[in-house]
């Protein structure tokens, strides 16, 4: 799947867009609502069926919005927009940050730092809730940055609802701290690995802002 990826457009190429890979979710829903719209007009059962059918597409235009970031200046910034779930030692001496995404959040991530992205996998497994423990099991999508720090990895991680993660870029890409590089449908969770003796400046119950909160501390 992220082998078979294009290379996603530069920010600042479109403005007030919605997220790449939305439209198989967004299309049929804003034509229906559409639709009914129309018929309402002439029936009171369409007019029925008009109601919910475009909150949903207001709720899904909402969902898969996209909006242009002024990007902070600092060396790992956040990912994704969501709250630090979790910050664990790892055995490694790495420091692993977690966020976890509600379906309120943008849901398009970005590179925590600029580098050449040396690997796109994606590694089947389940859908269970972002925020339970089994989610470690869940589907994913790992990424490794070849950086300034050397290899930061990065893993998008599917939830009970986001059953579809897009890459955006492919292996062999390189990317500009704060470029788009995937979204998930939907909530779920995106990891960060810092480098031993990288402190982290987050603490657990955060809000992040992708692009924008600085994950490291000087």
């Amino acid at each position: 799947m992220p082998h078979s990826q294009t290379s996603a457009p530069r920010d600042g190429v479109l403005k007030g867009r919605l997220a790449r890979g939305a439209s198989p979710w967004l299309l049929p829903t804003v034509a229906t609502a559409a639709l009914s719209l129309t018929r309402a007009r002439k029936s009171g059962r369409w007019a029925a069926v008009a109601v919910p059918t475009t909150a949903l597409a207001a709720g899904m235009l909402w969902f898969f919005r996209d909006p242009e970031r002024e990007i902070t200046q600092g060396r790992v910034i956040s990912p994704a927009d969501g709250v630090v779930q979790s910050i664990m030692p790892w055995k490694d001496g790495r420091t692993r940050v977690a966020i976890f995404m509600s379906p309120l959040n943008v849901h398009v991530n970005r590179a925590p730092l600029a580098g050449t992205v040396t690997s796109v996998e994606h590694v089947p497994g389940g859908f269970v809730p972002a925020f339970n423990k089994e989610s470690e099991n869940n589907e994913r999508v790992v990424w490794h940055f070849d950086t300034e720090l050397g290899d930061i990895e990065m893993i998008q991680i599917a939830g009970a609802v986001a059953r579809r993660i897009v890459p955006y870029i492919p292996q062999g890409t390189k990317v500009e701290q704060g470029e788009r590089i995937g979204l998930i449908r939907f909530g779920s969770r995106v990891d960060i690995y810092l480098p031993e003796g990288v402190e982290v400046a987050v603490e657990v119950g955060q809000a992040t802002t992708a692009g924008v909160t600085r994950i490291d501390r000087d």
